[in-house]
């Protein structure tokens, strides 16, 4: 058996083993999320497509069968360090491995070499591409970082950034009047606050991410608006596979609530202050608020 084919059955048996993956809340539509009381939960429809687009990963190699699923293993893979840089990736190998075509392994490849995580180069073949080249900005990238061997620098790199963009989100929001996203941002804070009653951190989470993607959204910054996946990606791993800010809380939902009320009353200070706030360790969160590292 092949180097290349021995790691990839290792990284099989590891998916087999019941951990929690990247993207393990998309296993739930929101409605069917445990422990929810649907009777008394306030209504998701996800119905608005304009309202819900900023959050969407169009890129994402989620819920695309064979050829999705492959994405994803490699390219945890690669993140791991399990396939190291330079390492050739020979798709006869793959496609017998994963017993998929070699349309699929093609198409997979392809998706890999967009994300930078791969090259492709005549005479040489297919080979993996060192950190450098990777796009760290990549919704996928980060998820693969962040729950493997990286996971600690990728959390604080993505608390770093949250505090670059979602301050400055919260402060341009508020000179911002676009009431339907604004009600919107208020039924994603009674939806956190009916879930966070229920112990429904899925629910909480689900949101949440909603509630950000629509704040960026709100800051009328196209840029920023680029950045909303970045975001989304974070909430997902900041706090673990079930919550994005820390975890649900009354604080936490305190603070959701001041920022809505703030960009309503179009108080730009106010907004950014409670978005600094809420993205503040709580004393009963083991994590820092970002400061400058020494080298």
């Amino acid at each position: 058996m092949s180097t290349l084919a021995h790691t990839m059955m290792t990284a099989a048996r590891s998916a087999e083993s019941g951990l929690a993956e990247p993207g393990e809340l998309d296993r739930y539509p929101f409605a069917e999320a445990p422990n929810a009381d649907r009777r008394a939960a306030p209504v998701w429809d996800g119905a608005d497509t304009d309202l819900g687009r900023v959050g969407r990963r169009t890129t994402s190699s989620r819920g695309r069968g064979l050829h999705g699923q492959l994405v994803q293993q490699l390219g945890q893979m690669i993140v791991s360090g399990d396939l190291g840089a330079d390492r050739p990736l020979v798709p006869e190998e793959i496609g017998q491995r994963f017993e998929v075509s070699r349309t699929v392994v093609r198409e997979s490849l392809r998706v890999l070499e967009a994300k930078g995580l791969v090259s492709a180069r005549p005479n040489v073949g297919t080979r993996v591409r060192p950190v450098s080249d990777w796009n760290l900005l990549d919704p996928d990238i980060i998820e693969w970082r962040a729950f493997g061997p990286q996971r600690d620098d990728q959390r604080r790199e993505l608390s770093e950034l949250r505090w670059t963009i979602e301050p400055l989100a919260a402060r341009l929001a508020a000179g911002h009047g676009r009431a339907d996203v604004q009600q919107r941002l208020a039924d994603m804070v009674g939806i956190m606050g009916h879930a966070l009653a229920q112990g429904d951190g899925i629910t909480f989470a689900r949101a949440d991410a909603e509630y950000h993607s629509l704040l960026i959204q709100l800051a009328g910054n196209r840029m920023l608006e680029h950045l909303s996946g970045i975001v989304s990606a974070a909430l997902q791993v900041s706090g673990g596979p079930v919550t994005g800010c820390d975890r649900p809380t009354e604080v936490s939902l305190d603070h959701h609530a001041r920022i809505a009320d703030a960009l309503a009353s179009g108080d730009a200070h106010a907004a950014e202050s409670a978005m600094r706030q809420l993205l503040t360790v709580q004393p009963d969160v083991e994590r820092v608020v970002p400061a400058p590292r020494e080298h």
